[in-house]
């Protein structure tokens, strides 16, 4: 059970305030935790199927699809023959990060911390918001692009292929070996159900206006507000 600590603000399993210096690393997921869309469902939507695509990330972010990467490639097959312009009109037109994104990663960049975007979407996508945001590293997938129109395939990527809940625990704890620090110095931000994998072993967890079984299992929840409200129960300077 979570326990209010402020309005919209849900804590359990530890006793806030925690210093952000505490922590060496923050992971987040990117569609609809970091950014304010679903990627995939808004390109869809140049190809006139975003109903039949959206219904099937519903379900696969309250962990009704248990297999992530097959939901994934149904998805990306129902793109083909998008044209590649409309990956650029998704990103002009309908992305905006989410409220508070800039402020919390200030902060933790601020504190020292470094970041990671760890996303089921799209390099196209996460590259762009690498950039805005000045965040250290990055893993996504890539969507295969022939003479302009997307092929309703992904490419494969020397590291692995799908970055599906699993390949994003295992990104988060790379990462982690890679700086030289604990699990428990790293806080994994997300809102479905392929994001329970990396938040389960991260030292903190957070569920940004996350689905209910995302809700219930992470130490964090901020059910309103932006995502700066983390900084309510991780001051950045101690008290």
């Amino acid at each position: 059970m979570l326990t209010e600590f402020t309005s919209g603000l849900l804590v359990q399993n530890f006793c806030p305030p925690w210093p952000l210096s505490r922590f060496k690393l923050i992971a987040f997921d990117m569609d609809s935790t970091l950014i304010n869309i679903e990627c995939v469902d808004e390109i869809a939507a140049a190809a006139g199927r975003q109903a039949e695509v959206s219904a099937i990330t519903e379900a696969a972010m309250r962990g009704e699809i248990t297999d992530y990467k097959e939901s994934l490639r149904q998805r990306v097959a129902l793109l083909k023959g998008v044209p590649e312009a409309a990956l650029q009109q998704v990103f002009d037109q309908r992305l905006r990060l989410n409220p508070g994104a800039q402020t919390l990663v200030r902060a933790c960049q601020k504190a020292g911390m470094q970041t990671l975007l760890v996303s089921g979407g799209f390099t196209f996508f996460t590259d762009k918001i690498r950039d805005l945001l000045g965040l250290n590293f990055t893993r996504s997938n890539r969507l295969e692009i022939n003479q302009g129109v997307l092929t309703g395939r992904m490419i494969d990527q020397d590291w692995g292929d799908i970055c599906d809940g699993e390949e994003k625990r295992r990104t988060l704890q790379s990462t982690c070996q890679h700086l030289g620090i604990s699990l428990e110095q790293s806080i994994a931000m997300g809102d479905g159900a392929n994001d329970l994998p990396m938040m389960g072993v991260a030292g903190l967890s957070v569920a940004y206006h996350a689905k209910p079984r995302v809700r219930e299992a992470a130490m964090v929840a901020i059910d309103e507000g932006g995502l700066d409200r983390l900084l309510e129960v991780l001051p950045a300077t101690s008290a």
